[in-house]
Protein backbone atom coordinates (compact mmCIF):
# COMPACT_ATOMS: atom_id res chain seq x y z
CA UNK A 1 0.00 0.00 0.00
CA UNK A 2 1.68 3.14 -1.22
CA UNK A 3 0.73 6.70 -0.40
CA UNK A 4 1.35 9.60 1.96
CA UNK A 5 1.51 9.69 5.76
CA UNK A 6 -2.10 8.48 6.05
CA UNK A 7 -0.98 5.08 4.75
CA UNK A 8 1.45 4.91 7.68
CA UNK A 9 -1.27 5.90 10.16
CA UNK A 10 0.42 9.07 11.45
CA UNK A 11 -1.74 10.69 14.11
CA UNK A 12 -3.41 7.46 15.25
CA UNK A 13 -2.81 6.82 18.95
CA UNK A 14 -3.38 3.10 18.31
CA UNK A 15 -0.83 3.14 15.45
CA UNK A 16 -3.20 1.24 13.17
CA UNK A 17 -4.26 3.89 10.69
CA UNK A 18 -6.74 2.83 8.05
CA UNK A 19 -4.36 0.22 6.64
CA UNK A 20 -4.06 -1.63 9.96
CA UNK A 21 -7.81 -1.60 10.42
CA UNK A 22 -8.40 -2.91 6.88
CA UNK A 23 -5.75 -5.60 7.41
CA UNK A 24 -7.38 -6.70 10.68
CA UNK A 25 -10.74 -7.12 8.93
CA UNK A 26 -9.19 -8.85 5.90
CA UNK A 27 -6.90 -11.41 7.50
CA UNK A 28 -9.61 -13.69 8.90
CA UNK A 29 -10.93 -14.12 5.34
CA UNK A 30 -7.62 -14.00 3.46
CA UNK A 31 -5.22 -15.54 5.97
CA UNK A 32 -2.25 -15.49 3.58
CA UNK A 33 -2.51 -11.75 2.89
CA UNK A 34 0.51 -9.58 3.66
CA UNK A 35 0.28 -5.81 4.04
CA UNK A 36 3.18 -3.42 3.52
CA UNK A 37 2.21 0.19 4.30
CA UNK A 38 4.74 2.33 2.44
CA UNK A 39 3.94 5.92 3.28
CA UNK A 40 6.01 9.00 2.46
CA UNK A 41 4.93 12.22 4.20
CA UNK A 42 3.64 14.96 1.89
CA UNK A 43 4.41 12.94 -1.22
CA UNK A 44 3.07 14.30 -4.49
CA UNK A 45 1.78 12.13 -7.33
CA UNK A 46 4.99 12.50 -9.36
CA UNK A 47 7.10 11.05 -6.55
CA UNK A 48 4.51 8.33 -5.94
CA UNK A 49 4.60 7.42 -9.63
CA UNK A 50 8.39 7.18 -9.62
CA UNK A 51 8.59 4.75 -6.73
CA UNK A 52 5.40 2.69 -6.93
CA UNK A 53 6.33 -0.25 -9.11
CA UNK A 54 9.92 -0.39 -7.81
CA UNK A 55 8.71 -0.50 -4.19
CA UNK A 56 6.01 -3.02 -5.02
CA UNK A 57 8.38 -5.30 -6.95
CA UNK A 58 10.61 -5.56 -3.88
CA UNK A 59 7.71 -7.10 -1.97
CA UNK A 60 6.11 -9.24 -4.65
CA UNK A 61 6.51 -12.99 -4.31
CA UNK A 62 6.84 -15.15 -7.44
CA UNK A 63 3.74 -17.24 -8.15
CA UNK A 64 1.70 -15.31 -5.55
CA UNK A 65 -1.41 -13.21 -6.10
CA UNK A 66 0.50 -9.93 -5.83
CA UNK A 67 -1.66 -6.82 -5.61
CA UNK A 68 -1.06 -3.09 -5.41
CA UNK A 69 -3.01 -0.51 -3.41
CA UNK A 70 -2.34 3.14 -4.17
CA UNK A 71 -3.49 5.95 -1.92
CA UNK A 72 -2.34 9.17 -3.57
CA UNK A 73 -2.66 12.01 -1.11
CA UNK A 74 -3.55 15.64 -1.64
CA UNK A 75 -0.07 17.18 -1.58
CA UNK A 76 -0.32 17.97 -5.31
CA UNK A 77 -2.65 20.80 -4.23
CA UNK A 78 0.08 22.33 -2.04
CA UNK A 79 2.84 21.69 -4.57
CA UNK A 80 0.96 23.52 -7.33
CA UNK A 81 0.72 20.45 -9.57
CA UNK A 82 -2.12 20.77 -12.06
CA UNK A 83 -4.95 18.28 -12.00
CA UNK A 84 -4.03 17.27 -15.55
CA UNK A 85 -0.46 16.45 -14.45
CA UNK A 86 -1.76 14.61 -11.36
CA UNK A 87 -4.03 12.53 -13.58
CA UNK A 88 -1.11 11.68 -15.85
CA UNK A 89 1.07 10.65 -12.90
CA UNK A 90 -1.57 8.26 -11.60
CA UNK A 91 -2.29 6.98 -15.13
CA UNK A 92 1.39 6.11 -15.59
CA UNK A 93 1.41 3.97 -12.44
CA UNK A 94 -1.86 2.25 -13.29
CA UNK A 95 -0.74 1.55 -16.85
CA UNK A 96 2.53 0.05 -15.57
CA UNK A 97 0.59 -2.15 -13.16
CA UNK A 98 -1.81 -3.23 -15.90
CA UNK A 99 1.13 -4.06 -18.19
CA UNK A 100 2.65 -6.17 -15.39
CA UNK A 101 -0.76 -7.81 -14.79
CA UNK A 102 -0.86 -6.60 -11.20
CA UNK A 103 -4.36 -6.08 -9.81
CA UNK A 104 -4.58 -2.54 -8.47
CA UNK A 105 -6.95 -0.66 -6.17
CA UNK A 106 -6.94 3.12 -5.53
CA UNK A 107 -8.00 5.01 -2.41
CA UNK A 108 -8.54 8.70 -3.09
CA UNK A 109 -7.49 11.65 -0.93
CA UNK A 110 -9.74 12.75 1.94
CA UNK A 111 -10.77 16.35 2.68
CA UNK A 112 -8.96 18.82 4.89
CA UNK A 113 -10.35 21.56 7.15
CA UNK A 114 -9.58 24.31 4.62
CA UNK A 115 -12.48 25.11 2.27
CA UNK A 116 -10.30 26.49 -0.54
CA UNK A 117 -7.95 23.53 -0.32
CA UNK A 118 -10.97 21.22 -0.37
CA UNK A 119 -12.13 22.76 -3.63
CA UNK A 120 -8.80 21.71 -5.17
CA UNK A 121 -8.85 18.30 -3.45
CA UNK A 122 -12.32 17.75 -4.90
CA UNK A 123 -10.95 18.40 -8.40
CA UNK A 124 -7.99 16.12 -7.73
CA UNK A 125 -10.28 13.39 -6.41
CA UNK A 126 -12.52 13.61 -9.49
CA UNK A 127 -9.47 13.40 -11.75
CA UNK A 128 -8.01 10.40 -9.93
CA UNK A 129 -11.39 8.66 -9.93
CA UNK A 130 -11.80 9.17 -13.67
CA UNK A 131 -8.32 7.80 -14.41
CA UNK A 132 -8.96 4.67 -12.36
CA UNK A 133 -12.48 4.03 -13.61
CA UNK A 134 -11.44 4.43 -17.27
CA UNK A 135 -9.07 1.52 -16.68
CA UNK A 136 -11.60 -0.60 -14.84
CA UNK A 137 -9.72 -0.19 -11.55
CA UNK A 138 -11.58 0.07 -8.26
CA UNK A 139 -11.56 3.53 -6.70
CA UNK A 140 -12.68 4.55 -3.22
CA UNK A 141 -13.84 8.15 -3.03
CA UNK A 142 -13.06 9.26 0.53
CA UNK A 143 -13.48 12.94 -0.25
CA UNK A 144 -17.22 13.21 -0.92
CA UNK A 145 -18.42 11.12 2.05
CA UNK A 146 -16.11 12.88 4.53
CA UNK A 147 -16.25 16.47 3.25
CA UNK A 148 -19.10 17.38 5.58
CA UNK A 149 -18.83 14.48 8.04
CA UNK A 150 -18.92 15.85 11.58
CA UNK A 151 -16.73 13.08 13.01
CA UNK A 152 -14.04 13.51 10.37
CA UNK A 153 -13.95 17.28 10.75
CA UNK A 154 -13.94 17.04 14.55
CA UNK A 155 -11.03 14.59 14.44
CA UNK A 156 -8.99 16.84 12.14
CA UNK A 157 -9.78 19.92 14.23
CA UNK A 158 -8.58 18.25 17.42
CA UNK A 159 -5.20 17.43 15.86
CA UNK A 160 -2.21 19.77 16.05
CA UNK A 161 -1.02 18.73 12.59
CA UNK A 162 -4.31 18.28 10.74
CA UNK A 163 -4.08 14.48 10.66
CA UNK A 164 -6.95 12.20 11.62
CA UNK A 165 -6.98 10.25 14.84
CA UNK A 166 -8.70 7.00 15.73
CA UNK A 167 -12.16 8.10 14.63
CA UNK A 168 -10.92 9.51 11.32
CA UNK A 169 -8.90 6.42 10.47
CA UNK A 170 -11.85 4.26 11.40
CA UNK A 171 -13.97 6.20 8.92
CA UNK A 172 -11.36 5.80 6.17
CA UNK A 173 -11.13 2.06 6.86
CA UNK A 174 -14.91 1.72 6.80
CA UNK A 175 -15.07 3.38 3.40
CA UNK A 176 -12.36 1.12 1.96
CA UNK A 177 -13.96 -2.02 3.38
CA UNK A 178 -17.43 -1.12 2.13
CA UNK A 179 -16.60 0.31 -1.30
CA UNK A 180 -15.30 -2.66 -3.25
CA UNK A 181 -12.42 -4.03 -1.17
CA UNK A 182 -13.65 -7.60 -0.77
CA UNK A 183 -14.99 -7.72 -4.32
CA UNK A 184 -11.53 -6.68 -5.52
CA UNK A 185 -9.97 -9.46 -3.44
CA UNK A 186 -12.52 -11.90 -4.87
CA UNK A 187 -13.77 -13.07 -1.47
CA UNK A 188 -17.03 -12.62 0.41
CA UNK A 189 -17.12 -9.80 2.91
CA UNK A 190 -17.15 -10.92 6.55
CA UNK A 191 -20.14 -10.22 8.74
CA UNK A 192 -20.48 -6.47 9.05
CA UNK A 193 -20.03 -4.39 12.13
CA UNK A 194 -20.10 -0.65 12.65
CA UNK A 195 -16.61 -0.44 14.12
CA UNK A 196 -13.23 -0.98 12.50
Amino acid sequence: MLGDELVAGHGDARCLGWVGRVAARTLPTVAAARFYPLGVPQEDSAALARRSMTEADLRFVPEADNRLVLAPGSFDVDAGISTARSRLNLANVLDAALAAEVATFVVGPPPSLNADRNRRIGELNAGFSDVALRRGIGYVDTFAPLQNHAGWMRDLASSADGLPGQEGYGLLAWLVLHRGWFDWLGVPAPATSDSV
